[in-house]
């Protein structure tokens, strides 16, 4: 019997179900991950190391043309270091910014089938169809699905140790193939 607190099973045999506490190190790793598979993100892999190894070498420069330590050389440091700590520190504060959401959301209960990804938790209830998220990325600790938006706005966690049996992560990377483009 189903209840408004547990999701469904499709009854044709295929559906895997996972329970997890999702934690700040999986989103992490998914925004990791969506950085390395969307044009953006690789974008700003390369864009931001530039700007803070600018910044430090114009700050260098007006250093040594004798303008002392504060005023363009102490901006054009700063701000390079800053461009540093986005690239090396960001998917933390970011996923730090989720931490709330997390303690309140309480474990997933998830039933992926031929209809898509059921997701359940404390205080939500949402069913996200393939058509929402049609491409995914497997790492080594989960599945990530992931809009087709130029920036991946929309993603969704899977992560593998919320799988009840070793063989229902080959039956969820089964159901994900025939509804998804592995990216």
């Amino acid at each position: 019997m189903n209840t408004d607190t547990e999701p469904s099973a499709q009854p044709d045999g295929q559906a895997v179900e996972l329970a997890y506490l999702l934690t700040r190190a999986d989103i992490v790793q998914a925004l990791r991950t969506r950085d390395a598979h969307t044009a953006s993100g690789r974008r700003a892999r390369w864009v931001f190391p530039l700007g803070g190894l600018m910044g430090v070498g114009f700050g260098a420069l007006a250093l040594a043309e004798g303008e002392g330590v504060l005023g363009r050389p102490l901006f054009f440091f700063v701000a390079g270091a800053f461009l540093w700590a986005l690239v090396l520190f960001g998917p933390q504060l970011q996923a730090r910014a989720f931490g709330g959401l997390l303690d309140k959301a309480g474990e997933a209960r998830v039933v992926i089938d031929a209809s898509g990804v059921h997701v359940t938790t404390a205080d939500t209830r949402t069913h996200i169809g393939w058509a929402a998220q049609p491409r995914y990325t497997e790492t080594a600790g989960m599945f990530l699905l992931l809009s087709d938006d130029k920036r991946a706005a929309a993603m969704t966690m899977l992560p593998k140790r919320g799988a009840q049996d070793p063989a229902d992560i080959d039956r969820l990377r089964a159901v994900l193939d025939r509804n998804l483009r592995r990216i």
